[in-house]
């Protein structure tokens, strides 16, 4: 026995069956928004954890190298704590913004695909702007990010063969012979916070425009 759908009913499956594609494919963009946003997020608190990081090893390896130290053993064991430290945020960083370019390309590449979807001229050109100007926002960061992971990776070899040498001579001349590295091993600490700054405020304006869109994460 055959089974034949009304008319009314056939209207009506279509129309929830269109329902369902478009909340689909709304979804699946909103979702690509806030992976961005969320990953945005976990860099700039990376950021904020490896700048006062950076404070307490520049404060250690003064104390360590500093003339006269009576305690150079426990001074060693602070400034070798915090090597180890920064050795795992350099790590998770260069995880999390991996993650973070990762996601935004994914976002670019769908937005691209989508290019002209829009039947109305006004809509698209507005599309076509925001899509420029997030892009542009966001390319700043992908800058950023490079100069990062120079320097950090640069700053972290330097930190490390410090705590490798001192910890074969801790005597007085040992410390006064890396009096120059130390010195150079601060100034690269100073020039690697400057580069995490650049790129938290180049996040800081993604968040900002990508905000703009009327999708933000709290």
């Amino acid at each position: 026995m055959k089974h034949f759908t009304k008319p009314g009913n056939a209207v009506a499956v279509l129309l929830m069956a269109m329902t369902f594609i478009v909340a689909a494919c709304s979804t699946t963009g909103i979702q690509r928004s806030e992976d961005v946003q969320s990953d945005m997020r976990t860099v700039d608190n990376d950021i904020k954890l490896i700048v006062v990081q950076l404070d307490a090893i520049n404060a250690s390896l003064d104390e360590l190298t500093k003339p006269g130290q009576a305690d150079v053993r426990r001074a060693f064991d602070v400034y070798s704590k915090n090597v180890s430290k920064i050795e795992k945020m350099e790590k998770d960083f260069s995880k999390h913004a991996d993650q973070m370019t990762k996601s935004g390309k994914k976002y670019f590449e769908a937005w691209d695909k989508n290019k002209n979807q829009y039947d109305n001229p006004d809509l698209q050109r507005s599309s076509d702007e925001r899509r420029a100007t997030l892009g542009r926002t966001y390319d700043r960061i992908g800058e950023n990010n490079k100069g990062v992971k120079e320097a950090f990776r640069a700053y972290v070899s330097d930190v490390t063969q410090i705590e490798s040498y001192m910890s074969n001579d801790l005597t007085t001349e040992g410390i006064t012979s890396i009096a120059s590295m130390s010195d150079r091993t601060v100034r690269n600490g100073l020039h690697l916070k400057n580069e995490l700054v650049n790129l938290q405020s180049a996040i800081e304006d993604a968040r900002a425009e990508m905000t703009q869109t009327g999708i933000s994460m709290n």
